[in-house]
């Protein structure tokens, strides 16, 4: 069985991307894996790291927690919606204050390209909502926001293999379909993928 952090990023604690996330916890939990959720609208965190690399920004109690989880976990499922082509603020705030050189990524010295990847040893998911239908973030703008976040974040950092599951069309899908859309989740969920 995993340990299995669940990081929901919607701002809106009424979104479908909440409900994706309580679904993966409680059927990750029934089939016997310890699954914790964050909801990052629940953190109170300053959302900008105000001198970017060169002066350390302390954490706030929220981001001491969040950060232990993410080190005790397993397995990271990150479930946010796809705007404007990549993560909300609220994600992107949390991964830009939290994803540090020396916690989740180390270069090697002070001059060098290459890094040490300090996530090794974890897996993720994404579950990303959009309302468009995939192929057309596919063909219009390559994935980016996906690609973004699966490369030159969590694989930068270690994690692997890092899996992605596109649910779009959100805002056509009738409620059955919507329904249908957690019981993919609840799949997932059994297996701990």
């Amino acid at each position: 069985m995993k340990k299995i952090l669940i990081i929901q990023g919607n701002p809106h604690p009424g979104s479908y991307c909440s409900a994706l996330a309580t679904t993966y916890q409680q059927t990750a939990g029934l089939a016997g894996h310890q699954a914790e959720l964050i909801h990052l609208y629940d953190l109170n965190f300053d959302l900008s790291l105000r001198h970017g690399y060169r002066q350390r920004t302390e954490w706030e109690p929220d981001l001491h927690d969040a950060w232990a989880k993410i080190q005790a976990a397993d397995h990271l499922v990150w479930i946010y919606p796809i705007w404007w082509g990549t993560a909300p603020a609220l994600l992107k705030g949390f991964i830009d204050r939290v994803f540090l050189p020396g916690k989740t990524f180390k270069y090697r010295s002070e001059k060098s390209v290459f890094w040490d990847k300090l996530l090794k040893h974890k897996s993720a998911r994404m579950i990303v909502t959009m309302d468009s239908p995939a192929w057309y973030d596919y063909m219009m703008y390559g994935r980016a926001g996906i690609r973004a976040m699966k490369t030159a974040t969590l694989a930068f950092c270690g994690l692997s293999p890092v899996k992605v599951t596109v649910l779009d069309k959100i805002k056509l899908r009738s409620p059955q379909a919507l329904e249908k859309c957690l019981r993919k989740i609840e799949r997932l969920a059994l297996k701990g993928k």
